[in-house]
């Protein structure tokens, strides 16, 4: 039940800023031709910043365990190839392939497996939690541009991809967050708390957008890929990644760490990035909205698996 009171406080939240920006679209509070202008302002500034401060405010000095930051590093990038073999044969629209793919390996770490990790470690001990997102933040942006910048709905040109991906806010903001954690860079205190403040409010504001932006009637074809992805995203990654990480010896706040970067649903931020590079944002917002909502069941199914195996 702890367990169960822990999933349901983290992903409450989520749930309920989405439907006040369903209604508030709704209601007219906010129209829906407004809501990509929102978005790419949000994508620029908000989710950049929250970019910087997520490495920014990382802490290298302690629990930095390199054999886990290795596997997990191994794994994403496994996920990630088979996510894209999955959407190559079975959706045949590059638009929603791109969406596919990420839907299928990028997880909501930084909003949703932070906390639970806390929840979960003895102590709240997540010091290998928080450093890892230092290292699986940049690496889920970079995969993300890639793909969508090559599934745009053209032939992609390489030279402009990589101008992209150089150009992306997401990138610059957590390239820019490790020069200064390398460098041990800090700001004055008269700037750290408003970037902290804005970092702050980059994932309401990208859940409530995207509640804007859900809409219930979506067609047979956008259903089935989202039955797909939070299929893969919830139940298939997990017991393949964490059945691994737990045969090769992963326990304790590591494999909690694990557990909140490949058991969590599909990052809220992949609605926004799809968005604004060309993907069906539809498909996204409804892989975020549906995986967010199913995770309630299947992250404590995972957690409590765990815990009865004595695993941490």
């Amino acid at each position: 039940m702890d367990d169960l009171k822990l999933c349901l406080s983290a992903l409450l939240p989520i749930l309920l800023l989405a439907a006040a920006g369903y209604t508030a679209k709704r209601g007219a509070l906010i129209r829906e031709e407004d809501v990509p202008r929102a978005n790419k302002w949000a994508f620029a500034v908000f989710m950049s910043v929250m970019c910087f401060y997520n490495v920014y405010s990382s802490d290298l000095s302690s629990a930095l365990r390199p054999r886990l930051i290795f596997f997990t590093l191994c794994a994403i990038l496994a996920v990630y190839g088979l996510s894209f073999l999955l959407a190559s044969r079975l959706v045949p629209e590059r638009q929603r392939r791109g969406v596919v793919i990420q839907g299928l390996f990028r997880s909501n770490f930084a909003i949703l497996g932070l906390p639970m990790a806390a929840g979960l470690a003895p102590g709240g001990d997540i010091g290998a939690a928080a450093v890892m997102g230092a290292v699986v933040v940049p690496c889920f942006n970079v995969l993300a541009v890639i793909t969508l910048e090559s599934f745009r709905g053209s032939k992609p040109d390489t030279r402009k991809l990589l101008l992209d991906i150089l150009r992306n806010p997401l990138i610059l903001g957590s390239a820019a967050g490790i020069v200064f954690l390398a460098l041990g860079i800090r700001l004055p205190a008269v700037l750290e708390k408003p970037v902290q403040d804005v970092a702050k409010a980059a994932s309401p504001l990208m859940i409530f957008l995207l509640g804007a932006h859900f809409r219930f009637r979506t067609d047979p074809a956008t259903r089935r890929a989202t039955a797909l992805v939070c299929l893969g995203r919830l139940v298939v990654v997990p017991a393949l990644v964490l059945g691994l990480a737990a045969a090769l010896g992963f326990r304790g706040v590591e494999l909690i760490t694990l557990l909140a970067v490949f058991a969590t649903p599909t990052a809220v931020a992949s609605y926004t990035m799809a968005e604004q590079l060309g993907g069906d944002a539809s498909l996204a917002g409804s892989i975020v909205v549906t995986s967010s909502f199913f995770s309630v069941f299947t992250l404590f199914g995972w957690s409590f698996l765990f815990k009865l195996l004595n695993f941490f």
